[in-house]
């Protein structure tokens, strides 16, 4: 059975039994004089004890609000010190924090809050892009009237209370310092007490999977599966308190809020924010300045960051190590990372909002060409096997099918959304990711697509991922994009959406010669389009579905000829 593309993931660290809230207490109480959180854009410096009083006064004025264990609250903001003391308090509330990406517009902002039944909302300040006020005025006209913390609202009857980070609120809302006033005179005791309550089952925050079609669903995740994942995905980078790491990462998605916040309190790192959002130079300085020793980023992050006019006037070499995700990592981008930063434990992880988010990670140990080739090996305490979509059987090694993986990870389920859940999670507890997968003999990763995105070409099989790899060699390239088209031949043909690199020039005609005789000529595209950028989902996904709708009424084709 060793041939079979399935393995668990082994350890000698044990999974963490608690809640976050227990988590955030032993850790103020092992490392009180510890940086926790240093945010560079709001000049806030907080050790563990400090943040301890931010978070209690912020639970207690909740709690004295009427926010309660298992009720909903809405955080609508970009990265801030409100949103970290928010989702400590909340945990140790036992109430259900729901992280609404701070790019949505009105009408996903009400689909989110009525499909969770938030009680509460907590929005962000005018942002450059935002005007979080406005739209939440326009989604409530008669919020201006009503009392703060009364709202009746029709479009999601279930917000009665909104909460806003402006310094001065507007009518019908509660500034975020009103909130901490309202703490004034509370028993302190009452958080022990509601801890007595709290399992780690639990959930406690729910976080929307953008998708590429359809509405967003809600995927919900306990204290259990978060906690135990950021701290996992940080052991492998050996955290201590003595790290400080720079999280560049949005906090709505698990990238920020699990492998950086929770990894950091887990192990009493020192969590810093450069910037409300991703700005390179921001990320550079602060690491110059703050002495970071971990970094984490997606691949155009890290780009931003290495080819910034001023990367040589920083000093960065305080970086030991980070984690890329996202995106495959080219061999030049890894090359260059470990060239100016010295950085040698730059790791790759794996993994979906639905599984926490991590299942594969590369770690210290693992060697470069792996680096670059895969997503790593099977985290501890999980399992990952690799099937045929058709039968379900598991696989050879070597062979593609569909990933799937089982564990403490695995998400309790989408928010109300049983007959989804089901087609995602099976009668065994195996999440099936959509991506295909092939596992080696050491069992590595590597993710060559996803089912929606293969492409049949005559019978012939095209897994997108190995065209983008082989065409993201050629130099003049930037990045590319294949997707699949109807032909009236071959069912479909192959395309590819090219992003070329500054004042490069490249033809079709140069690409398929540089092609022929290297991958199968079925593979080749037949068809090719440069463009400036891609279409986008608001989180920053390429919209695959979108770039063939447009190929086809560009190129005059027949309707797309599969779903």
């Amino acid at each position: 059975m060793s041939n079979l593309s399935y393995v668990s993931g082994t350890g000698n660290v044990p999974l963490l039994g608690k809640t976050i809230g227990e988590m955030f207490d032993e850790t103020v109480e092992r490392f009180p004089e510890t940086e926790a959180l240093v945010v560079v854009h709001q000049n806030i410096r907080w050790t563990y004890r400090e943040m301890k009083k931010e978070v209690d006064k912020c639970a207690l004025g909740l709690h004295a609000m009427g926010l309660r264990k298992g009720e909903r609250i809405g955080i609508w903001a970009l990265n801030c010190a409100e949103w970290t003391v928010l989702q400590y308090a909340t945990a140790k509330l036992g109430a259900i924090l729901v992280n609404i990406n701070p790019s949505y517009r009105t009408s996903e902002l009400e689909y989110v809050l009525k499909q969770s039944g938030c009680k509460f909302l907590v929005a962000d300040e005018k942002t450059e892009h935002s005007d979080y006020s406005d739209m939440i005025n326009e989604l409530v006209p008669h919020l201006k009237y009503s009392d703060p913390g009364k709202l009746k609202c029709t479009k999601s009857p279930s917000l009665t209370t909104v909460i806003t980070l402006k310094k001065k609120p507007d009518p019908g809302m509660f500034s975020w310092k009103q909130v901490l006033e309202k703490a004034k005179g509370q028993d302190p005791g009452i958080l022990n007490e509601i801890a007595k309550t709290l399992t780690f089952d639990q959930p406690i925050n729910i976080q929307y999977t953008s998708g590429t079609t359809g509405f967003p669903k809600g995927a919900t995740l306990s204290h259990h599966n978060i906690l135990n994942n950021g701290f996992f995905v940080t052991e492998s980078l050996h955290l201590t308190e003595k790290d400080r790491m720079i999280i560049p990462v949005p906090l709505y998605h698990c990238f920020g809020m699990v492998m950086g916040n929770l990894g950091c309190l887990s192990h009493g790192a020192t969590a810093i924010y450069a910037s409300r959002a991703f700005d390179p130079e921001a990320v550079i300085r602060t690491t110059d300045k703050e002495k970071a020793t971990i970094l984490y980023g997606v691949p155009t992050m890290f780009y931003a960051e290495l080819e910034h006019p001023k990367i040589k006037k920083y000093d960065v070499t305080s970086l030991r190590g980070g984690i890329m995700a996202g995106a495959i990592c080219p061999v030049s981008l890894m090359e260059k990372v470990q060239e100016v930063t010295k950085m040698d434990d730059m790791q790759i992880a794996y993994g979906m909002t639905e599984t926490s988010p991590v299942s594969t990670q590369t770690n210290s140990d693992t060697p470069f060409e792996k680096r670059v080739s895969t997503v790593g090996q099977v985290h501890p305490h999980q399992e990952v096997k690799i099937i045929d979509p058709e039968t379900g059987l598991v696989v050879k090694r070597g062979e593609k099918g569909e990933l799937c993986t089982r564990g403490y990870s695995v998400m309790l389920g989408y928010w109300e959304e049983e007959e989804k859940t089901r087609m995602a999670i099976d009668s065994a507890r195996w999440m099936h990711t959509g991506d295909l997968a092939t596992m080696d003999e050491e069992g590595y990763i590597d993710i060559v697509g996803r089912i929606k995105d293969m492409i049949i070409r005559g019978g012939e099989n095209v897994y997108p991922k190995e065209v983008e790899t082989y065409l993201m060699s050629y130099p003049k390239i930037s990045t590319v994009q294949v997707i699949g088209v109807p032909d009236e031949k071959y069912g479909e043909a192959v395309m590819a959406w090219v992003k070329v690199l500054d004042n490069a020039k490249v033809t079709s005609k140069e690409l398929i010669k540089y092609c022929k005789g290297t991958i199968a000529h079925y593979k080749i595209p037949k068809y090719f389009k440069f463009v400036d950028d891609f279409p986008k989902t608001v989180t920053g996904k390429i919209r695959k579905v979108e770039m063939r709708e447009i190929s086809i009424k560009e190129l005059g084709l027949k309707q797309e000829v599969k779903n």
